[in-house]
């Protein structure tokens, strides 16, 4: 895992605040989807979208799809192209979950993906994320839900 990987929240307008460099295209194409997300559900920190950099470098960004509801709160990466295969989208989980259950310690995780093997499906497994339901999604059709129990004793 990524030990320099930081998480910069994405405001309500798309501009990660603090972050001064600059935004390659992908990067600016991915911030897009941050601000139409809270639109649509609101803009709660830190139940937000975030800018993942290594280092300065953007390499990708993750969210929350909205605050928790009912005990269960989902998460969603993307590793920007160039940096797949590096652990980044791990790292970002990994964080996305410590920020859940450092605010919500009792909250069910869950992240869906499409309902075919990929590497997203082995971030979740290291994370101990189980795949417990095929959905059917309004938007994205049949995806996998995948659920990580808060940790007992919390």
């Amino acid at each position: 895992m990524n030990s320099d990987l930081s998480l910069i929240p994405i405001d309500r307008d798309g501009i990660p605040p603090g972050y001064s460099g600059v935004v390659p295209k992908v990067t600016a194409e991915g911030l897009r989807p941050t601000v139409r997300l809270y639109e649509s559900v609101g803009f709660r920190e830190p139940w937000v979208g975030y800018l993942a950099l290594a280092g300065s470098t953007p390499v990708g960004t993750c969210a929350f799809k909205s605050a928790p509801l009912d005990g269960r709160i989902e998460i969603a990466y993307h590793t920007f192209p160039e940096f797949e295969g590096r652990g980044l989208a791990t790292a970002m989980a990994t964080e996305l979950v410590a920020i859940t259950w450092r605010h919500e310690p009792s909250v069910i995780v869950a992240a869906q993906t499409l309902p075919e093997r990929n590497a997203s499906h082995s971030v979740l497994e290291k994370l101990g994320f189980r795949h417990v339901a095929t959905i059917d999604h309004p938007e994205d059709g049949k995806v996998w839900e995948w659920q990580l129990a808060p940790k007992t004793g919390t």
